[in-house]
């Protein structure tokens, strides 16, 4: 009875209740998302709205210690804000919160220590990785633009060589390598944030193969009859199209036999009249032009 005489005060101001301030703030931040949380108000039937607001370095030092309402959390009917889009740089940032229920208003409850986005927790990025024919492929998922990837890569036998890419295309596949048949490929990936200066650790390892090498066999073997066909048909192709172009353009004219002069002009002239039906009967008489003709 003496706790809840003691309590009245404080639930009174003028004789009006006043709502107890939210408790235990904190901010859950993991990949540069920011979320801060709290316990909620809670009064039977009633609907509580959460107003928050943040005070950077700058509006600390220079702006007379003001305090800007989040952008998108404020106000809320949940115990929890995203303050990612309010936390723009490096420093520390003060944050509180306070309750509200139709007139009346709680307290501000205020962050114990200020949040610094360099605090947040990184994780290695989910990724896929596939062979497209005989391509290396990766996709990684999208964790925003202040984000770069460090994919790392290599031939997993004795000796190889591990090659390392920077990839800033999100949510998109990227070809990594071709490789060879039978041989088995990894990939191993981190996240890389200029901003704060952090990476994180590297995801587990994923590999995978392109099984047998019947198929470079037979596409070789198929590269070289096409090849070898192209060398004999293409030359054959341009002989016979050229003899065809040539006969049908310029054909040779090859005269008959009987229109072939054999004997001497002169001896043909000084034929008299007379002579000239014997002369006629002897050339029709000649099977040989008639044959010739035909």
């Amino acid at each position: 009875m003496w706790f809840f005489y003691a309590l009245i005060p404080c639930l009174l101001v003028d004789g009006v209740a006043i709502l107890p301030a939210p408790q235990n703030l904190s901010v859950h931040s993991t990949n540069m998302k920011h979320l801060l949380m709290w316990s909620p108000v809670v009064v039977p039937g009633e609907i509580i709205h959460y107003f928050v607001e943040y005070q950077g370095e700058y509006e600390s030092l220079y702006m007379s210690h003001i305090w800007i309402p989040s952008s998108w959390g404020s106000p809320t009917e949940d115990p929890e804000c995203d303050i990612t889009d309010d936390i723009t740089a490096t420093v520390p940032y003060n944050l509180r919160v306070r309750a509200s229920l139709g007139s009346q208003t709680s307290a501000w409850s205020t962050l114990q220590h200020p949040f610094n986005r360099n605090s947040t927790i990184l994780t290695p990025p989910v990724m896929e990785v596939t062979k497209d024919g005989f391509h290396l492929v990766i996709k990684l998922e999208d964790l925003g633009p202040q984000f770069e990837f460090l994919v790392a890569y290599w031939r997993r036998e004795p000796g190889a060589k591990e090659h390392v890419k920077v990839v800033r295309s999100r949510g998109i596949p990227v070809h990594l390598e071709t490789m060879e048949p039978g041989v088995p490929y990894c990939v191993k990936v981190q996240t890389l944030v200029k901003a704060i200066g952090r990476h994180s650790p590297f995801s587990q390892v994923e590999c995978v193969r392109v099984q047998g090498e019947t198929l470079p066999l037979a596409l070789a073997l198929f590269a070289f009859v096409g090849f070898m066909l192209i060398l004999v048909v293409v030359p054959l192709s341009i002989w016979k199209m050229g003899r065809l172009l040539r006969y049908s353009c310029c054909p040779v004219v090859v005269l008959p036999d009987t229109l072939k002069i054999t004997n001497s002009p002169q001896k043909l002239i000084s034929c008299r009249r007379e002579e000239v039906e014997p002369c006629a009967i002897a050339v029709l008489s000649s099977e040989e032009p008639f044959r010739a003709w035909l």
